[in-house]
C-alpha cells in the first residue's frame, strides 16, 4: 500500500467518523428535544395540579369556585379577588401549554385536550364575566384563541347537563345510599 492509498483511506475513515458522529449528535438532539417537550408539560401539569389540589382539599374554597363559576353576582369582594387570582392562575397554565403548542415545544394532542377544557371553563357565565374583567392582559395570541373559543357557542352540551346533574345529585344509574 502506498502513502497515497493511505492518505485515501484516511480521508475516508475521517468521513465515516464525521458521518457517525453526526448522526449521532441528530439523535441526542432529538432526544433531548423529546424531553424538553415532556419537562413542559410536566410545568403545565403541575400548575394545573396544584390549582386542582386546592379545590379538592379546602371546601370554602370549592364553594367560592363553584358561586364563582355559576352566580358570580352573588360574590363578595373578596371572594372576586379569589377567584380572580386562581382563575390567573389556571388561565396562566393554559396559557403556557397554548404557547408551548404554537412554537412546536408541546405536540398539538396536548393543545387540543386543554382547549377543550378551555372552552368547557369560558362557556360559565361567571368565568366569562372574568375574563371579560379580568385587570392584567393575556399574550394577544392567547386572548384571540380564548375569545375564539368563547365565541364559538357552548361548550359540549350534553357533557354540561351530566355535570350540571352530577352537581344536583340527579345522575342517572347513581343510587344514594
Amino acid at each position: 500500500m502506498n502513502l497515497e492509498a493511505l492518505g485515501n483511506l484516511g480521508e475516508f475513515v475521517g468521513g465515516l467518523v464525521v458521518v457517525v458522529s453526526l448522526v449521532y449528535l441528530a439523535r441526542q438532539i432529538r432526544q433531548n428535544t423529546r424531553a424538553q417537550r415532556m419537562q413542559a408539560y410536566a410545568v403545565a401539569l403541575g400548575r394545573i395540579s396544584e390549582f386542582q389540589s386546592s379545590m379538592s382539599h379546602d371546601p370554602a374554597f370549592s364553594e367560592i369556585l363553584l358561586e364563582g363559576v355559576l352566580h358570580p353576582d352573588r360574590m363578595s369582594q373578596a371572594q372576586r379577588v379569589q377567584f380572580t387570582w386562581v382563575f390567573y392562575e389556571m388561565f396562566g397554565a393554559f396559557e403556557f401549554i397554548y404557547l408551548q403548542s404554537e412554537s412546536g415545544d408541546m405536540p398539538d394532542e396536548v393543545w387540543a385536550r386543554w382547549s377543550s377544557t378551555l372552552r368547557w371553563w369560558i362557556s360559565f357565565p361567571g368565568v366569562r364575566a372574568w375574563w371579560d374583567a379580568r385587570p392584567a392582559p393575556f399574550t394577544d395570541a392567547f386572548s384571540r384563541q380564548v375569545e375564539m373559543l368563547r365565541d364559538s357557542g357552548p361548550a359540549d352540551a350534553a357533557a354540561q347537563a351530566r355535570w350540571a346533574a352530577w352537581l344536583q345529585g340527579t345522575v342517572p344509574g347513581a343510587s344514594r345510599t
